[in-house]
């Protein structure tokens, strides 16, 4: 378990060649650049170049080829395996990607085609709704023989309109009558009328039109739209329009998906234009005269001579390694070995080690693994789990390196599982003497140390064991983090005392008939107790006069080291905390047992017995498979973040995040 040492890096060299250094450095991704500015101090002399306008227009570009991906994808969906996410990044050397670079400027004509396209094909399909908006509004005219911009002849006037309710001619006549008495030539004709609408074409003379217009004004009378169609031929017209828009949707279709050789361009404009944004920010960051620049950041100590010696070798630069201050915020890079490894993820998601921690990886790994078997405890799973993984990981030999991890931490997981089942006797629960007993008639019993159903105390101690070593591992993780720093006080108070207040206290319980008798366990010798017993109290006082060391006033340093004595009962809850291992291997064994014994309901009938027995068995254990890796995983982070870290670990470092191509497609690096 390590934290890499760091270095400071700072570049000094001509201005002309900031972009090619930057490219170097990039590829490399093993230099943290520092964005701050040159201070107050330089600022006469040095400043920052605005760089926004060239990093919007990459931004945009890599937008737009986002979206014609998106387009693409639509239109003629690419063709991928099940497990294509565990695949990675295709591999281009230096030679490739400048190949490909040449040709950005053809590719971005291809996506704005693209864009094109889908603009037509998405007005097309906003002119459908509308079109057949347009065709519902004919349908209270569908009977009417004239358009309905029909205004009247030579000496009538005609209205066109409708009524918002059920009406009829002579209602409407009526009506009229008592508005315009005057008036006593008018054609009513209704055309069509509903409990919600009443479509009517009115005649009068051209003298009485003013007259019947008011009129009608007061009876809510609204005119439709106008066309000079007659409505049945209207709609026969809009008709047309919509096969139009949808062969026009056809053929925009098929233009797209002669696109799809052009994904992969596509995909490389993606990650070319992204990757140059990212450039073009940090450039922005730098810190520059009129014809020099200056860079300055973070490597790792093991690859520092290294980056020193390309980049001198390449330009007329000038390299600096030093170490960093004691005030720097210097990056955190863990390395770890093959097996502890891909637990690194599990401590970033918890907090990188602060400045002058240790890091905890191994310890994690070695409890994690162990503690996720345990709490699955089934050989069968296990090995499924086991060999699943690490086909997949020789499979995909392109996996990226995180997932890689995560594929090798259940991989170790799984061989935690099967450690376990083969101690607590599960393969598939009890499938083994049930298949015995249901289709064969004998009686098979499978060696085990414990039985969990049959012996829960036992399994129960066994669970309390396990956490008082996990709690003993971070305190003594603590001590040795305190020596370390040369605090050799902080080692005694806040990790010896307890060790020995805890530690005793155990020993005396043991010697007690009650806490002996509640686990099931044989008593110890009184001496033991005795001497546990002496442990404690020497712990005790001592954490009452250092637990509030920090005050100067006695009365006050006492008070607050009886409070910190009274966490003394946090360990308590901190172990209890460990009967999760006995209860998640509990629920795992029991639903197995369940879906064995399901499956062996209908044995009397052999064919049909077999059959029903392998659908719930296969049906069964993988839902019990999915629901309890789920729960031993989060069950045993929990352990990890709240009862381990707990005792030695604060964290709160920043993770190491070196200039690098961060794409999403293809990956790209130095020959050398």
């Amino acid at each position: 378990m390590a934290v890499l040492p760091m270095k400071r890096i700072a570049v000094c060299g001509m201005k002309k060649d900031r972009k090619a250094v930057l490219e170097l450095i990039q590829r490399s991704q093993a230099v943290e650049i520092d964005t701050a500015g040159p201070g107050e101090a330089y600022q006469d002399v040095f400043s920052q170049t605005d760089v926004s306008a060239s990093s919007q227009i990459f931004q945009k570009n890599a937008a737009a080829a986002t979206k014609a991906l998106e387009i693409l994808n639509s239109a003629a969906p690419e063709k991928t395996s099940l497990f294509s996410f565990l695949e990675g990044r295709q591999a281009v050397s230096v030679e490739e990607y400048e190949k490909r670079v040449a040709k950005r400027d053809s590719i971005m004509k291809d996506v704005n085609e693209i864009l094109r396209l889908d603009k037509e094909l998405q007005e097309a399909k906003a002119d459908i709704p509308r079109i057949e908006t347009q065709i519902e509004a004919l349908g209270p005219w569908m009977d009417l023989d004239v358009p309905l911009s029909f205004k009247g002849t030579k000496r009538t006037a005609a209205f066109i309109g409708t009524f918002p309710e059920e009406i009829t001619e002579e209602s409407v006549l009526l009506r009229l009558a008592e508005l315009i008495p005057e008036v006593d030539k008018l054609d009513v004709n209704l055309i069509r009328s509903t409990p919600e609408i009443s479509s009517v074409m009115i005649i009068c003379m051209k003298d009485d039109a003013d007259a019947l217009d008011n009129a009608l004004r007061h009876m809510n009378f609204s005119r439709p739209p106008v066309s000079d169609e007659v409505p049945s031929k209207q709609k026969d017209l809009y008709n047309g329009e919509i096969s139009a828009a949808l062969k026009r949707m056809d053929e925009t279709r098929e233009e797209l998906v002669t696109y799809a050789e052009k994904r992969e361009d596509i995909k490389f404009a993606v990650d070319y234009f992204n990757m140059r944004a990212d450039k073009y920010q940090v450039l922005g960051s730098l810190t520059q005269s009129r014809r020099t620049f200056l860079l300055k950041g973070y490597v790792p100590e093991e690859v520092s001579a290294a980056i020193e010696a390309e980049l001198t070798s390449k330009y007329d630069v000038c390299v600096e390694i030093s170490d960093p201050a004691e005030n720097d915020n210097v990056p955190v890079l863990l390395r770890n070995n093959a097996f502890s490894s891909p637990v690194e993820g599990v401590i970033e998601s918890y907090s990188m080690p602060g400045k002058g921690e240790i890091d905890p990886t191994m310890p994690v790994a070695c409890f994690y693994y162990f503690m996720f078997g345990m709490m699955l405890s089934d050989f069968a799973y296990g090995a499924l789990m086991a060999i699943a993984t690490f086909v997949l990981i020789k499979k995909f030999k392109n996996m990226e390196p995180g997932m890689k991890k995560t594929m090798t931490m259940f991989c170790y997981c799984g061989l935690g599982t099967m450690l376990s089942g083969v101690l607590f006797g599960s393969y598939f629960g009890d499938a083994p003497a049930v298949i015995a007993k249901t289709f064969f008639g004998k009686d098979l019993k499978i060696w085990c140390w414990i039985d969990p159903l049959n012996e829960s105390m036992k399994m129960l101690v066994l669970s309390f064991a396990i956490g008082l070593i996990h709690l003993f591992t971070g305190l003594i993780l603590n001590c040795y983090g305190a020596i370390k720093a040369k605090q050799y006080k902080d080692a005694v108070y806040d990790s010896i005392f307890w060790i020995m207040l805890v530690g005793g206290l155990i020993l005396y319980g043991l010697t007690t008939d009650v806490v002996t008798g509640m686990l099931g366990l044989s008593t110890i010798m009184s001496g033991f107790g005795i001497f546990g017993a002496v442990c404690a109290v020497i712990a005790s006082v001592g954490i009452i006069l250092t637990g509030g060391r920090e005050s100067k006033n006695w009365f006050k340093r006492t008070l607050k080291g009886a409070y910190a004595l009274y966490g003394v009962t946090g360990y308590l809850s901190d172990i209890l905390s460990y009967s999760r291992l006995l209860a998640l291997g509990l629920a795992t064994s029991v639903i197995s047992s369940v879906f064995n014994s399901m499956g062996s309901m209908v044995a009397g009938t052999p064919v049909v017995g077999v059959l029903f027995f392998i659908i719930v068995f296969l049906i069964g254990h993988a839902l019990n498979l999915a629901i309890n890796a789920l729960g031993a995983y989060v069950h045993t982070n929990r352990l990890q973040f709240v009862e381990f870290f707990g005792k030695f670990y604060n964290g709160g470092g920043k993770k190491f995040q070196p200039f690098a191509v961060n794409t999403k497609y293809f990956k790209f690096k130095e020959e050398n």
